[in-house]
């Protein structure tokens, strides 16, 4: 079989104005990024906005593995094969940043049959949402500096600047650093670092704000340091609101393009799902909304994380509900989860499989928690055998949720057909989506319910730092915020080793960040990191491009 670029290189695109003709929108709604790719005029949405709602289909997962799941790749596949059925399907996916790409994840364009195209340019700089995200959010550190350079007005306390630069690629080097050095007229100095550009709070705020005025009062509020009273300083009081906001003028506009079968895709914003909240803008999500009758998105990582965040925090901000959920596993995967080594994957064993079901199971627990019916996607690998296959339909139909196979890898739409009817029949069942914690509760109740209700702790303890802090946001008026959860997407626990569904166990807070400006606040939970490292070998190794400027080795 092709890889997959080079799968996407044999592509043969429509012009991306066809593409926009199957949601009847016409050339005044489009800006053009040459042939393939486009941003959605910012008059569009007054021409939709009365529209009928389609049906939101979300695509989650259990929680990753080194074996591989396909979440990505099963979204697109599903939405080309609703789209096969005659239907009016749409996709709503996250950009890939380039730092995983560059690094051991690789791309998030989907892959094999199921992908989004140009594969290249959305892997890449696409439409310079990212670069526009960086831009704006290293202008807002250079003014803060040079505040403190021209006689710190604000009497900000330098050991309180909260407001880091960031960078969209793993560089390790860059997480502690020294600013400043170099004598009085270069700055002063103190201890600062670099986040990657996906745990930016600007794109926090660019895929939750509701239009360009909500991202405009949102920045304004973003908290960047705190002053020697204690009090917070924001990025209104820096006077640079209006500045940042013409910076993301166009990068708020939803992106769009098509998959390798000519669905049309939105493809807007990506935060990390374990530093930040995980989903596409609420603009590419609502638009897609009101021009499809069933639009497919996803949320980062597992249903631990990016799901948890997509009804907790996507959903009450935006009032958006599903209408069903898949998660997709694999046999690969859940046996891993049960105990097998990488090595050991690809021979059948009952009892590994058994005891990673364990983890579905958890996810499936949880989706019904928020009171929405889950449909199981396994991605199907040529190793798996059919009394796996077998046992796992089994176990499923014994927990109450519909079960397919997915084969869209290899074989594109016709490998989800099933899936894409077991989906509309989830969607037209009556639901009503329930949050797991409200507003009026505390930050210490609503990280102790995510904590024991979704991961399944036993409790939460939290350091002395994190307590300070959440005395803070209660003294400024900002406890009634929704949590965003930062932690390991490989386990339900807070350590990463701890695979299956694991028992007995204590999620600790080590940190408490407040995001003021995107509306939520951050539980920092283990080693996680808000700027990764690249790999003993980076994916960037194997990358090439030669004269003619065909592309190798990107995934």
């Amino acid at each position: 079989m092709k890889t997959d670029v080079e799968i996407a290189q044999a592509a043969k695109m429509e012009h991306i104005e066809k593409i926009a003709a199957q949601l009847d929108l016409d050339a005044d709604d489009l800006e053009l990024y040459g042939k393939y790719k486009a941003k959605l005029s910012i008059n569009t949405w007054n021409k939709i906005k009365d529209n009928k709602n389609g049906k939101l289909i979300l695509v989650t997962a259990i929680n990753p593995t080194p074996a591989g799941e396909g979440k990505t790749t099963t979204s697109i596949g599903l939405g080309d094969a609703l789209h096969s059925l005659g239907k009016k399907a749409a996709l709503a996916l996250r950009e890939p940043s380039l730092g995983p790409c560059f690094g051991i994840k690789g791309g998030a364009a989907g892959g094999g049959y199921a992908q989004v195209v140009p594969m290249e340019d959305i892997n890449l700089h696409f439409t310079g949402d990212f670069h526009a995200i960086t831009s704006a959010h290293n202008l807002l550190a250079a003014v803060l500096d040079n505040h403190l350079q021209q006689g710190n007005q604000l009497d900000i306390d330098v050991r309180r600047v909260t407001w880091k630069r960031v960078v969209d690629l793993n560089d390790r080097a860059l997480r502690n650093i020294i600013c400043g050095l170099g004598g009085k007229a270069h700055g002063v100095p103190r201890e600062t670092g670099f986040d990657i550009t996906v745990a930016s709070e600007l794109m926090a705020i660019l895929c939750l704000a509701s239009d360009l005025q909500d991202a405009k009062e949102r920045i304004g509020r973003i908290v960047v340091a705190y002053n020697h009273a204690g009090q917070p300083v924001h990025a209104d009081d820096l006077n640079v609101t209006g500045a940042l906001t013409l910076l993301l003028k166009d990068a708020i506009k939803p992106n769009l393009v098509q998959s390798l079968e000519k669905t049309p895709a939105f493809i807007h914003g990506g935060p990390f799902a374990n530093i930040a909240h995980g989903c596409n803008s609420v603009m590419a999500t609502k638009h897609a909304l009101k021009l499809a009758d069933y639009v497919v998105t996803e949320a980062g990582f597992g249903a631990d994380l990016g799901a948890e965040k997509f009804m907790d925090i996507k959903c009450r901000f935006a009032g958006l509900e599903p209408d069903a959920v898949v998660i997709v596993a694999t046999v690969r995967a859940l046996k891993m989860h049960g105990g097998l080594s990488k090595q050991e994957l690809a021979k059948q064993d009952l009892k590994a499989l058994a005891a990673g079901m364990e983890n579905l199971a958890k996810h499936i627990e949880n989706i019904n928690q928020f009171g929405l019916p889950a449909v199981i996607a396994i991605n199907k690998f040529p190793t798996d055998t059919d009394e796996e296959i077998a046992f796992l339909e089994e176990e499923c139909q014994k927990m109450g949720a519909q079960f397919s196979l997915s084969t869209v890898y290899s074989d594109g739409s016709k490998g989800a057909l099933d899936l894409a009817e077991k989906v509309i029949k989830a969607a037209d069942a009556p639901s009503k989506m329930k949050l797991i914690y409200s507003d009026d509760m505390s930050v210490q109740d609503k990280i102790a319910a995510i904590a024991t209700k979704i991961y399944g702790a036993d409790s939460v303890e939290y350091t002395k730092a994190a307590e300070k802090s959440i005395a803070e946001i209660n003294e400024f008026g900002f406890s009634n915020m929704p949590v965003c959860m930062a932690k390991t997407q490989y386990s339900l626990s807070d350590d990463m080793a701890k695979l299956g569904r694991p028992t007995g166990f204590k999620i600790t807070i080590r940190e408490i960040r407040l995001c003021a400006g995107a509306g939520f606040i951050v539980a920092l939970t283990g080693n996680v990191l808000t700027m990764p490292g690249l790999p003993k070998k980076p994916a960037a190794e194997n990358m090439d491009i030669d004269i003619n400027g065909k592309i190798t080795g990107l995934f």
